[in-house]
């Protein structure tokens, strides 16, 4: 009896419904999270089915159509350009916050030092109070050209000296003493002390904030370029085809999500070497604002030493006026006058720029200012190689679930192929993504000719020379050339004679260093067209 009754047992216990080995999954899971992402479920299989129609993900049993991939490789190319334009714009406005607080620390200083013309000046009794227009339009002047303004700034400063001395003398002699300024030097040596320290100054400030918004264009027209259909269809394995093999809680190995963002994002990445370039010299930039003199004390001596300028000549007139004698004619030849008129030589008692330097609370905030500026700037040097690893790490598995990844193909302990380098040249062997390393992005290519034609600005800047280096781009945002068109600056000041400059290098330095910088500069370019 036992026999019977335990084959019966048997019997039905095979009888009983239960899991069939092969038998076919169910897509449930897939198509929630497929109707989440804003698809319709139609053609959406209720089960697994064959995948010999899969051109990106790996062939076998899936939950996903051709269709179904299609859409999901368009969402994720979608989400990836999204989490860059996302970083981009964070990193722009973090150059926007820089050029706030650098540009209202500026101005400050500036209108500080207006604001102390009055009282610096007022010992000079009616050469002040009858000319405040002439020391008005300097500080306008200078206002503008900080702002962007075409001033040739060497210029701008000898006009400045050359009306303060038509105050003084009669057009005769003002001629005569102006085509003979550096014989007679009229305020001494401070014109010429001061516009070296003033120029330096404004030249820098202004090329700065200029770096700052060529730094930010740069940043949002890089995060705007399309991803290649190569590195979508890499994405798409990355990204959503765990989820058409059932295995959506597993995440991408670290080191595949590696070379795949690498290779996505290799155009951007050859923008880190003349990227951290521009960010050091902007760095040292800054670091000159505190440099004897610093920022803070040449604007804030502007008033004392123009004057400081009138003074050595009304301390000096007599010499002065034996010298212009001596070589524009005496009194009485025609075509001469009295080179100065007597109710304007007041003596007044000495002042010197050293009393209007700035306080030490003001030379606080310059420290700060300075350790600011450069602690932030550091932490964008690396931004282009750092974008790959820092979109990897909202995608990938982190260190403790490496025995737990997708790895393009199923769910590994590990990813075998090693990670590539950063930049074009090193993806001729990425085993993710396709590319052709002889065809760069060009607009890429463009923006990194951009980074180094502000680098060269700016390193010419330190040494006060504004020089603008032309270039075919479509435009470099928010700067100005600082140089006057054909050596011309139209100006609505009639009656007004030109004091030669004492510092020619501006003019001098921007014809042979602009054709000198733009055939070093425009070499690689032709390289690389040559090269397609």
């Amino acid at each position: 009896m036992r026999l019977p009754v335990l084959l019966c047992v048997v019997m039905c216990l095979s009888a009983t419904p239960g899991p069939v080995a092969g038998a076919d999954r169910s897509c449930a899971d897939l198509r929630q999270f497929y109707t989440g992402k804003g698809f319709t479920l139609a053609g959406v299989p209720q089960t697994e089915i064959s995948g010999e129609h899969l051109r990106m993900c790996p062939q076998g049993p899936t939950c996903c159509t051709s269709d179904m991939e299609e859409n999901l490789a368009g969402l994720t190319a979608q989400e990836t350009e999204g989490l860059i334009r996302e970083a981009g714009r964070s990193l722009q406005a973090a150059f926007n916050a820089l050029h706030r607080s650098f540009d209202t620390y500026f101005t400050e200083l500036h209108s500080h030092s207006e604001r102390a013309l009055q009282e610096a000046l007022s010992p000079l009794g009616p050469l002040y109070s009858q000319n405040t227009r002439l020391y008005g339009d300097l500080y306008s002047d200078l206002r503008q050209y900080y702002r962007g303004s075409a001033l040739n700034l060497d210029e701008t400063l000898s006009e400045f000296w050359s009306r303060l001395l038509g105050v003084s003398l009669s057009e005769d002699y003002l001629e005569c003493v102006a085509k003979q300024q550096e014989t007679l030097r009229p305020f001494g040596d401070i014109p010429r002390d001061m516009k070296a320290k003033v120029i330096r100054a404004f030249v820098t400030a202004r090329s700065f904030v200029q770096g700052l918004t060529v730094s930010g264009e740069v940043v949002r027209k890089v995060s705007q370029v399309s991803l290649s259909p190569e590195c979508t269809k890499a994405l798409m394995k990355l990204v959503y085809c765990p989820h058409c093999r059932g295995l959506a809680s597993v995440k991408p190995c670290s080191n595949y999500c590696s070379n795949v963002m690498k290779g996505c994002l290799a155009n951007q990445a050859d923008l880190d070497p003349e990227w951290q370039n521009l960010i050091d010299t902007m760095i040292q930039v800054v670091s000159s604002f505190s440099t004897e003199p610093s920022l803070d004390v040449v604007l804030s001596s502007i008033p004392a030493r123009i004057y400081e300028a009138v003074h050595y000549q009304q301390e000096n007139m007599d010499t002065f006026t034996a010298k212009v004698y001596q070589t524009c004619g005496t009194p009485g030849e025609p075509g001469t006058g009295s080179p100065t008129p007597h109710d304007q030589r007041r003596k007044s008692g000495s002042l010197t720029a050293s009393e209007y330097k700035p306080s030490p609370t003001a030379g606080l905030r310059l420290e700060m200012q300075v350790s600011d500026l450069s602690s932030k700037l550091r932490e964008m040097r690396q931004y282009w190689i750092q974008l790959p690893p820092a979109l990897c790490s909202k995608l990938a598995a982190g260190g403790t679930n490496q025995d737990k990844c997708w790895n393009g193909i199923t769910k590994a302990s590990r990813y075998l192929p090693e990670v590539m380098g950063d930049g074009l040249a090193n993806q001729i062997n990425n085993p993710e993504v396709e590319l052709d390393i002889t065809k760069p992005d060009m607009m890429i290519r463009q923006q990194i000719m951009q980074l180094k034609i502000m680098s060269n600005r700016l390193k010419n800047a330190m040494d006060g020379n504004d020089v603008d280096f032309q270039d075919a781009s479509d435009d470099i945002s928010g700067s100005g050339s600082g140089m006057c068109v054909g050596g011309q600056c139209p100006r609505n000041r009639p009656g007004l004679y030109a004091y030669s400059p004492d510092n020619n290098r501006v003019r001098g330095a921007a014809t042979s260093q602009t054709c000198l910088c733009n055939l070093t500069l425009l070499l690689p370019l032709v390289i690389l067209l040559l090269q397609r």
